[in-house]
């Protein structure tokens, strides 16, 4: 085989699967999918996802993905719980079943066991006729006209439709809890939208002695050297009580030395910026960093909301630095 039929396999499969995904949006069942979403909505447990072989792993995604986006819900593998996992199951939680056939051995075993414990099951399977279907309490119809398999037999187009349908109805379930950018990175806190979202400009910014505060009489050569030893590329200046009074940066700088022949007798008073950007240390970082791009800068001073005085600073470098 050469790399064209290598395409035209590949597109072969992308096309079939393609056409699954718009069948399964032009013939669903309205009703039946309201159904599901509304009884999920007043469940008072969690939604408990479960499957066997391919369908167990569209499960686990499944479950994953409405994990994080406001439905609590985990995977238990049907073997595992016909030997005991069924414990973890609560008569107030909810079992979507997934399996193509309707008929996986593993799977109907425990269907009676959930039926006894008052559990409601919403099934999503491409058999309506199936023992998983007459079972359920809600079937969300996934059936395909053939897989995307040359054979017709590895699950490929029938696994696309039921992940298609679980991420239908986690998004559904989200936009009807108003679920919020803010609850996402909760639940995704090592994420870089968790950083972005939940990062304070608290968390990054500079204090104490790291922070580069001098007051408005000082040299200019004096200024050079804490630029330099504090490595921020600027210096605040400040007055006795900590009030912010400019800044200096190493812009400023340039400009001093294409302006003046000699700075020797040059205070920062003379030369520094006196309306320097500022921010809160409750502001959000990400909220920060597209502050300093707007205005193309690389710090901001960080003052305290009620009284106006000076309590650090945070650099671009600061916010780049934890992958924002």
């Amino acid at each position: 085989m050469n790399a064209n039929e290598y395409a035209q396999i590949a597109a072969k499969v992308l096309s079939v699967e393609s056409a699954v995904l718009l069948s399964l949006a032009e013939n669903l069942d309205k009703t039946a999918f309201a159904c599901a979403i509304d009884a999920i909505l007043s469940c008072t447990g969690r939604v408990v996802v479960t499957g066997m072989g391919k369908s167990g792993h569209i499960a686990r995604k499944i479950s994953a993905t409405l994990a994080s986006t406001g439905t609590a819900s985990f995977y238990i593998h049907p073997a595992e719980a016909a030997h005991g996992d069924l414990g973890m199951v609560l008569p107030e939680d909810i079992v979507l079943a997934l399996s193509h056939s309707g008929e996986s051995n593993e799977l109907t075993m425990i269907l009676p066991a959930l039926k006894h414990k008052g559990v409601k099951i919403i099934a999503l399977t491409g058999n309506l006729k199936s023992t998983l279907a007459d079972k359920a309490d809600v079937v969300l119809h996934t059936q395909v006209d053939r897989e995307a398999c040359p054979l017709n037999l590895a699950p490929t187009a029938s696994t696309t439709a039921a992940l298609a349908m679980g991420d239908a109805m986690a998004m559904t379930l989200a936009k009807a809890k108003n679920f919020t950018r803010n609850e996402f990175a909760v639940s995704h806190p090592a994420g870089r939208l968790g950083k972005r979202l939940l990062m304070k400009v608290s968390d990054v910014m500079r204090t104490g002695d790291d922070l580069p505060v001098l007051s408005p009489t000082t040299p200019i050569r004096e200024a050079i050297l804490c630029m330099s030893n504090k490595t921020m590329g600027m210096v605040l200046i400040a007055d006795e009580t900590q009030h912010l009074l400019g800044i200096f940066t190493d812009g400023d700088l340039r400009r001093v030395f294409e302006k003046y022949d000699n700075i020797a007798h040059l205070s920062l008073s003379e030369v520094m910026s006196t309306h320097p950007k500022t921010t809160t240390a409750n502001t959000s970082a990400e909220e920060a960093l597209n502050t300093m791009l707007q205005y193309n800068i690389t710090v901001l001073a960080v003052i305290d909301t009620l009284s106006g005085c000076l309590k650090g600073a945070v650099s671009l470098y600061d916010i780049q630095r934890e992958g924002l």
